[in-house]
């Protein structure tokens, strides 16, 4: 497949690369992990602006969607940026909140939405019985102003969460939500929602690791030509290049998965997009971890070196390979999809 964005989408893309390039977004993922959250929270604010959170919502909800291609392009700059907080939760639970409305549950969509929207607020989510093995642990739970945990059919706004734990990405804080909670929406709406917010999260995590997986290849390339050895630059040893080039095509292959999957999801063919996103899910983390696994290597012992903002993108591409569901799962989902066609 080849999937090529319109020119609305690629200017989409350049406006929320040069906001983000200008908001020094390592300095802010730095402060973000050492619990400072100021820097973080005004670039949180700019994007609910440009209406990246917006793109899950409907128009009767202060949205602009759903667009799922639209929120595939963001996602994509989000991890060339490795912009920190719970941007995938966020859009998940708008996503949540907005299916609950849709099915005749509209308070909730109502109470919390607009803030969501308008990024005023951030949202954190756990899911249940999706497959996802997520249980109690929210990302960012201590910074979102919302709660949210579904499953078993039900969806709660959970009451708080208990201290924070650390995760492979320091940039990535885990809390656990508290159980019980004010009991937002129960039955086949809470579980359809459920459904819906976890193809959501799946799009906006496999988009988020392309743009992780561009962002340490172009790293490694400007790297690789600036360093010298034996008289010439790094880069023009055949190695070298051959190493590059298996991650550009990983990366590439992985491209038009994504965006297809994004394309299933707003042509609204359930079946077709369960497929795609799982193998979407499965190829863009893969790159991305690929990607990561050869920027470590051709940056030599600077790689490993925490104070260098490689470093940003390094953990946040092993990290999101696992976030809402590992890769067996998302595998399993595919070869269920193609043994049902």
């Amino acid at each position: 497949m080849r999937f090529l964005l319109d020119d609305e989408q690629r200017a989409f893309a350049r406006s929320l690369d040069g906001m983000l390039t200008a908001a020094d977004i390592p300095g802010a993922a730095r402060d973000w992990a050492a619990g400072e959250h100021a820097s973080g929270l005004a670039v949180w604010r700019r994007l609910g602006e440009a209406g990246v959170f917006g793109l899950a919502a409907p128009e009767g909800y202060e949205g602009v969607g759903p667009l799922p291609v639209e929120t595939a392009v963001a996602f994509v700059e989000l991890g060339r940026h490795a912009v920190p907080g719970p941007a995938v939760e966020t859009v998940a639970a708008v996503a949540l909140l907005s299916r609950l409305a849709e099915l005749g549950v509209p308070e909730p969509a109502k109470r919390f939405l607009p803030a969501l929207v308008g990024g005023r607020v951030s949202a954190t989510l756990t899911l249940t019985g999706t497959g996802t093995n997520t249980g109690p642990l929210a990302l960012d739970a201590d910074t979102a102003g919302v709660l949210l945990a579904a499953g078993d059919g039900e969806v709660r706004l959970a009451p708080g969460q208990a201290g924070t734990r650390a995760s492979l990405d320091p940039t990535r804080r885990l809390g656990r939500l508290l159980p019980g909670g004010e009991l937002l929406a129960s039955g086949e709406p809470a579980d359809a929602a459920a459904r819906w917010a976890l193809d959501w999260a799946a799009l906006a995590t496999a988009a988020q690791c392309l743009g992780v997986g561009y962002a340490l290849l172009d790293r490694t390339v400007a790297y690789v030509k600036g360093r010298t050895q034996f008289g010439v630059p790094v880069g023009s040893f055949q190695a070298v290049k051959h190493r590059l080039a298996d991650v550009l095509v990983a990366l590439e292959f992985a491209r038009p998965l994504v965006f297809g999957a994004a394309v299933s999801l707003r042509d609204g063919n359930r079946a077709a997009a369960r497929v795609d996103l799982a193998a979407a899910k499965v190829t863009a983390g893969d790159a991305a971890h690929h990607a990561a696994r050869a920027a470590l290597q051709l940056h030599g012992a600077l790689g490993y070196t925490a104070e260098y903002d490689l470093s940003l993108w390094l953990l946040k591409a092993r990290a999101l390979r696992g976030a809402w569901g590992g890769a067996g799962m998302w595998r399993g989902r595919v070869v269920e999809g193609a043994g049902g066609s």
